[in-house]
């Protein structure tokens, strides 16, 4: 829709006109709500067509200007017939704000035929792991970088291979010596059809975010049949990992303990075996037709 971005520091906010026709609809879904088009619609005519706001856990309330802003624009979801939060943590948070609502959980499901694919992995390989996403602090590749060098200055034998925009990295890498980067390989950011290559190529994934909603590499790499480690501010890691059985969490932030689970791995290649066995198994449970059957439900219950 046409329209313009204002950007205020690291707050953007859309305003957008000429409005879609919304008098034929039966039920409208909403994903974002700090916009115009949104809270026009969630004022006007949440009370005469069924409105489901369908989101990622809310980012813990800003101070200042900023602050009220968002506390005003998030009142809107109280016109919302039902939430359909993205995760258990989501879920948890919505229900915790909107306590007389409806609350279901409907993450992102999505088709991982692609990565579902045998691998053809070289025994002469080294022990490879992937980072996909981003080169940024709020996705913590800083904290993977570090956690990388120690387990090289203790001995271990592996590489690091990272795929995705360059934006930060090469100030992270920085302090990162010469004899660590030579173990590093970065492919640059890959066109989604090309992801399951560089996925069948690792052993293990990272996703050490500071936050992140969702994160849907997890999917993908449950999809590939990785062991998996995140941060526990990753929404998906609550969903999509077992713990001790495909993958682990580490507190965000602590570069110990994210080295700590590194090393699990690197020191019983049995358990990576039986973590790769339980994700692809896991994988077969986050197929779109699971999340269609949920919105089917979920659309039954709002339009009785």
């Amino acid at each position: 829709m046409p329209g313009v971005c204002l950007n205020w520091g690291n707050a953007r906010f859309h305003l957008n006109w000429h409005l879609p026709q919304l008098e034929p609809v039966d039920v409208i879904i909403l994903n974002g709500y700090q916009n115009s088009v949104t809270q026009h619609i969630l004022n006007v005519y949440a009370h005469k067509i069924p409105c489901i706001f369908w989101g990622e856990k809310i980012i813990a309330e800003s101070i200042g200007l900023k602050g009220r802003l968002q506390k005003l624009f998030s009142k809107g979801l109280d016109n919302c017939r039902a939430i359909a939060a993205i995760g258990c943590k989501a879920e948890q948070d919505y229900r915790h704000r909107f306590p007389d609502k409806p609350i279901v959980n409907i993450p992102y499901y999505c088709d991982l035929t692609h990565f579902n694919q045998p691998k053809q992995q070289d025994p002469k390989a080294p022990f490879t792991i992937l980072f996909c996403g981003q080169m940024i602090a709020r996705k913590g590749l800083d904290l993977l970088l570090q956690a990388f060098h120690q387990l090289l200055n203790r001995g271990y034998s592996a590489k690091l291979l990272l795929v995705g925009r360059e934006a930060e990295l090469p100030d992270m890498l920085q302090s990162i010596p010469e004899h660590v980067q030579q173990h590093i390989e970065f492919a640059g950011f890959q066109a989604p059809e090309d992801l399951p290559h560089f996925f069948h190529r690792a052993d293990l994934f990272v996703l050490p975010s500071r936050y992140d909603g969702w994160g849907v590499v997890i999917n993908q790499a449950l999809g590939a049949g990785l062991p998996i480690i995140c941060s526990d501010a990753v929404g998906a890691a609550t969903d999509l990992i077992d713990q001790g059985v495909n993958g682990f969490t580490f507190t965000s932030g602590s570069i110990e303990e994210l080295s700590t689970v590194l090393k699990q791995f690197l020191d019983s290649p049995s358990f990576i075996k039986t973590a790769s066995q339980a994700s692809a198994f896991k994988s077969e449970q986050w197929s779109p037709n699971v999340g269609a059957k949920r919105w089917l439900g979920l659309l039954k219950m709002v339009t009785a």
